[in-house]
């Protein structure tokens, strides 16, 4: 048995005329997140967490930019993949924590449902997943209001090598 642990980090910028969708859940708000898929900023750091856990590529290689059939994708869809990767080398996860960093939208009046979401895409319990909110403190392009970053961390337990 080993104890594995990953870090996710992903930034996407806020456009005219897209949703804000975090962690799954479409919050209102004047602008929305930029990406090929519904760029949910949090899910992307969180799937790089769990595939840095893995020792696998990280979110681009198993869902590129550049790939046509997959634009507008559920983010949570993305996760259920990771899921499923971790499955396939024997790994369960144990939890995830992770941390918004956006002057808005407000994050609280959705956490609930965020964790709920996140969850159910990695099949745990709400409370196996932590979601803190801070601000850039005006600084930099996050205290611009042109985007938002998230970071993530996982624990997973690998029980066949």
């Amino acid at each position: 048995m080993k104890i594995r642990t990953g870090i996710g980090y992903d930034v996407h910028q806020f456009a005219e005329g897209r949703k804000c969708i975090l962690g799954g859940v479409d919050i209102p708000h004047t602008v929305g997140l930029l990406g090929h898929s519904d760029a949910d900023v949090l899910c992307h750091a969180i799937a790089d967490a769990i595939l840095g856990a893995l020792g696998l590529p990280d979110i681009g290689y198993y869902f590129p930019p550049n790939d046509d059939s997959i634009e507008g994708i559920s983010s949570l869809d993305i996760l259920k993949k990771c899921k499923m990767l971790a499955d396939e080398k024997g790994a369960e996860l144990q939890n995830v924590d992770s941390a918004l960093v956006a002057e808005a939208p407000k994050i609280l009046p959705h956490l609930a449902e965020m964790k709920a979401n996140i969850a159910n895409a990695l099949n745990l319990v709400p409370e196996d997943i932590g979601i803190k909110a801070t601000t850039n403190e005006t600084m930099g392009f996050v205290g611009r209001r042109e985007g938002i970053a998230a970071m993530a961390t996982c624990c997973l337990i690998i029980h066949k090598s």
